[in-house]
């Protein structure tokens, strides 16, 4: 397995988590010369707060871990493209690569929508290594939603 597809499936494994307590399943790894320092998954429905994506909670946690908000040397693993704030959270935090899974046709700002990680008005800009397990993350979301709806769907009918 390549290193990248190794800690995808790290990420994976904390989009599950979410999956598992109802919140969209997204996961968020952070990787500091070699080692993880930070998990984090979706947490938005759970708290209530529009801000705990996986990506943010992933992102606080290493900067308490090294430090500094400065994340330079580090890779952010996320299985869902970047929204415009955790995109904005990542070129802040300095971040210099990230590796995502699947697209987000509606939210996603680092291909989709915008490119914002690699737009040169900015103080810095990221390298970006998109769709690595791409189909497993992509998978896990439509599966969440399709339940979801099928949940609903059933609901009405009681």
């Amino acid at each position: 397995m390549k290193l990248d597809e190794h800690y995808m499936s790290l990420a994976i494994e904390e989009a599950k988590k979410a999956a598992a307590i109802g919140e969209v399943p997204i996961g968020a790894i952070v990787v500091y010369k070699g080692e993880v320092i930070a998990k984090a998954y979706n947490l938005r429905e759970t708290t209530q707060n529009a801000t705990t994506h996986a990506e943010l909670l992933a992102i606080q946690e290493a900067c308490a871990k090294i430090g500094s908000w400065r994340l330079e040397e580090t890779t952010l693993y996320v299985t869902l493209e970047p929204c415009p704030m955790c995109a904005g959270a990542i070129l802040q935090s300095r971040i210099p690569h990230i590796v995502y899974g699947a697209r987000d046709a509606k939210a996603g700002c680092v291909d989709s929508l915008y490119h914002l990680l690699n737009d040169n008005r900015f103080n810095h800009v990221c390298e970006v290594t998109e769709g690595v397990l791409s189909e497993e993350c992509g998978s896990l979301l439509t599966q969440f939603f399709r339940n979801l709806r099928a949940q609903k769907k059933n609901q009405k009918r009681l």
